[in-house]
């Protein structure tokens, strides 16, 4: 819950969503977000997770864990290194917009049940979809996306550089 709006979120194959969905389990977690270089919120967690960091491209309404013990909420793209926690269930970027509006916010984490994000569940990691400019696909086979070649690629939809 955010700016008196609820939305409900996916949470990620991970062992970080995992121990937040159990740390979740005590009640309802508030944590203050403050705006970061204007596409994300990023708030201290009250306790640290455990990373599983991987270079990820994000897009509106992903829930990521940085640091181990911040989290971070996208309304814009960013391409970093994250651990995931989780997506915002079915809402566009001006509804993502909004329900993050503010410079500085309280956002309530709360399993089903209790206020805040509902009907939580698991999702696996998708491999991107990355593509050369000629329209070749490549397949990551277990290495991370700053393992290719240097070039520019079609990395999920967007072009992408990599040095």
């Amino acid at each position: 819950m955010a700016n008196g709006r609820t939305m409900t979120a996916t949470l990620a194959d991970t062992e970080a969503a995992r121990q937040l969905l159990t740390r979740l389990d005590n009640g309802p977690v508030t944590i203050r977000m403050n705006d970061y270089g204007g596409f994300e919120k990023v708030g201290d967690l009250p306790w640290s997770l455990p990373t599983s960091n991987r270079q990820i491209t994000t897009s509106a309404g992903d829930i990521m864990l940085y640091q181990g013990d911040n989290i971070v909420i996208f309304y814009g793209s960013n391409s970093w290194s994250y651990t995931p926690l989780g997506r915002i269930d079915g809402a566009g970027v001006s509804e993502i917009r909004d329900f993050l509006s503010g410079s500085s916010i309280n956002v309530i984490f709360a399993k089903q049940g209790q206020s805040g994000i509902d009907d939580i569940t698991a999702d696996t990691y998708k491999e991107p979809e990355i593509y050369t400019l000629q329209g070749r696909r490549i397949t990551l086979a277990g290495r991370k996306i700053s393992d290719l070649p240097k070039g520019i690629y079609i990395i999920n939809g967007k072009k992408q550089l990599i040095k």
